[in-house]
C-alpha cells in the first residue's frame, strides 16, 4: 500500500501515470492490432469489428459500476487507515465481478444478433460483427475479474502490478492475431473470429497471473472465501458510487451508436473509416487519461483522511498536466493526422473518412481532458452523479440535432463532426461548474468554533 496523502501530488502523479497509461496503450494497440489484420479480410469485417466493438462500450458501463465502486471506496478506507473495510469491499466485488462476467456470456449469446442488426449497414458488417462478438464475449466477461483487481491495487496507490499483467496479456493477443485471424503458420484462418478468439485467450491468461499476484505478493487486500457471502449493504455501497459512472459509460455507448446510426446512408466505408479513427483517437486520448486516473485515488485517499486543501491540489495539478499533454496531442493531430492512421486500411474512402474524423474531432482533446480530470475528482469524493448528468446533457445535445439533421436534404458528414465538438465542449464547461460546486458543498471549510475565551471578551449588548 502506498500512502498518497503525503508527500508530493505531481510526484505521486508522474509515478501513477506511467504504468497507468502503457498498460491502456498496450490495450488499444491490441485493438489496432486486431483491425489491422482484420483489414485485409474487407471493409464489411473492418466495419463489422469496429461496430461490435462499440457494444464494448456497454459492458464497460458495468466494469465501471464495480471499478469506480472499488477505487472509491477502497481509497477512502486507506485514507481512513481501515484495512478491514477495504478487504471487505474488494471481495464483495469479487463476487459482483463473477456473477457481472456471467450476465455478459449470457447477453451476448442472446442479444449479438439484434444489436449488429441495428447499427450495420449491410448483410455483411452484420454477419462479420456477431461472430466476432460472440468469440470476444468470454473477454468481455473475464474482464470484470481484472478491472476489480486492477482497480483494488489502484486505490492503495499501486499500478505497477496491473500493467505487467496487461502488457503481457496484449503481447499474447498480438502474437495470437495473425495466427488465428490469417492462419500464419498453421494454415487455418479463422477471420474474424480468430480475432475474438486471441483476446478471450489474452484475458483468460491475464486474469490467472493476476489471482497469483494477489495470492502470493498482494499484502493490503486479498482473497478471502468467508467474505464472498453476498451482502447487500456492501453491494449497496459499490452500486451508489459506482452506477452513476456506470451510467456515463452506458450513455458513451448510446453516443457511439447515434454516429454509427447516422453514418448508415455513407455506407460500410464511413462506418469503418469511424472505427479505425475512434481507435487511433482513444489511442492518443491515453496520456491525459492515465492522469486522471492516476488524480483519483490521490483524491479520495486524502478525502478519506480529512485533507481538503490536498484534495483541491490534486484537481489543479492534474488539469495542468492533463491540459498542456492534449494541447500538444492537438497539435499533432491538425499537422499530421494521416501519420496517425498509416497501414489501417488499403481503401481510399474509408481512410479519408478516419482522417477527417480526427482532424475535426481533435479539436475535443482539450476539452475531453477537462471532462476526464472532473469526472476522475467525482470518483475520489465518492458522487458521481454529476458525471451521469453532464454526460447525459452531452448526448442529448449531440443526438437531437445530429439525428433531425440526418434527415434533411444536403447532410453531410462533416456535421456529425461538428455536432461532437459543440456537445464535447458542452460537456466540459459543466463539469466543471458541477465540480466547483461540489467542492463547495463537501470540501468546504469547518466553521470556526468560539472559545471560551472569546466568548467573554465580546461586548455584552
Amino acid at each position: 500500500m502506498k500512502d498518497l496523502t503525503r508527500g508530493s501530488i505531481v510526484s505521486h502523479i508522474s509515478t501513477m501515470a506511467p504504468p497507468i497509461v502503457v498498460g491502456m496503450i498496450t490495450i488499444m494497440i491490441c485493438q489496432l492490432v486486431d483491425l489491422y489484420f482484420v483489414a485485409g479480410l474487407g471493409e464489411a469485417a473492418v466495419a463489422g469489428v469496429a461496430a461490435a466493438g462499440n457494444a464494448g462500450f456497454l459492458v464497460n458501463a458495468l466494469m465501471q459500476v464495480l471499478g469506480v465502486g472499488t477505487v472509491a471506496l477502497i481509497a477512502h478506507a486507506v485514507g481512513r487507515a481501515d484495512r478491514a473495510d477495504a478487504n471487505l469491499v474488494f471481495n464483495q466485488s469479487i463476487v459482483l465481478a463473477v456473477l457481472c462476467g456471467l450476465l455478459t456470456l449470457g447477453a451476448g449469446a442472446v442479444l449479438s444478433r439484434p444489436y449488429m442488426r441495428a447499427v450495420a449497414a449491410d448483410q455483411a458488417t452484420v454477419d462479420a460483427g456477431t461472430t466476432y462478438l460472440l468469440w470476444f464475449m468470454p473477454a468481455l466477461a473475464l474482464q470484470f475479474l481484472i478491472q476489480v483487481m486492477a482497480s483494488a491495487l489502484r486505490a492503495t496507490g499501486i499500478v505497477r502490478p496491473s500493467m505487467l499483467v496487461q502488457a503481457v496479456a496484449v503481447i499474447i493477443n498480438i502474437a495470437l492475431a495473425p495466427v488465428l485471424i490469417a492462419g500464419w503458420g498453421t494454415g487455418h484462418a479463422f477471420g474474424v473470429a480468430g480475432a475474438g478468439l486471441a483476446s478471450s485467450i489474452a484475458v483468460f491468461i491475464g486474469v490467472l497471473m493476476l489471482f497469483v499476484y494477489f495470492r502470493k505478493l498482494e499484502r493490503y487486500v486479498g482473497f478471502d472465501p468467508a467474505q464472498w457471502r453476498p451482502q447487500l449493504r456492501q453491494w449497496t455501497r459499490i452500486f451508489n458510487v459506482g452506477l452513476p459512472a456506470g451510467g456515463e459509460f452506458a450513455l458513451i455507448f448510446a453516443w457511439m451508436g447515434v454516429i454509427y446510426y447516422v453514418l448508415r446512408d455513407f455506407g460500410p466505408a464511413a462506418q469503418a473509416g469511424f472505427g479505425i479513427g475512434t481507435r487511433v483517437l482513444g489511442l492518443i486520448q491515453m496520456p491525459a487519461l492515465a492522469v486522471a486516473l492516476a488524480a483519483g485515488p490521490i483524491a479520495g485517499q486524502n478525502f478519506g483522511a480529512g485533507n481538503a486543501g490536498r484534495v483541491r491540489e490534486t484537481f489543479i495539478k492534474a488539469v495542468s498536466i492533463g491540459t498542456i499533454v492534449m494541447i500538444a496531442i492537438t497539435i499533432l493531430a491538425q499537422w499530421k493526422p494521416g501519420l496517425l492512421l498509416d497501414g489501417f486500411s488499403n481503401d481510399r474512402e474509408t481512410m479519408a473518412v478516419a482522417a477527417q474524423f480526427l482532424h475535426f474531432v481533435s479539436m475535443n482533446l482539450v476539452a475531453q481532458g477537462l471532462v476526464f480530470t472532473s469526472n476522475s475528482m467525482f470518483q475520489g469524493l465518492g458522487n458521481t452523479r454529476p458525471v451521469l448528468l453532464s454526460s447525459f446533457v452531452r448526448l442529448f445535445a449531440y443526438a437531437v440535432p445530429v439525428i433531425w439533421l440526418s434527415t434533411r436534404p444536403g447532410f453531410r458528414i462533416e456535421h456529425v463532426w461538428y455536432l461532437s465538438i459543440v456537445s464535447t465542449w458542452l460537456q466540459a464547461g459543466l463539469s466543471l461548474w458541477l465540480l466547483r460546486r461540489e467542492f463547495s458543498r463537501r470540501l468546504a471549510p469547518p466553521a470556526r468554533e468560539a472559545t471560551p475565551e472569546r466568548v467573554g471578551l465580546e461586548p455584552v449588548g
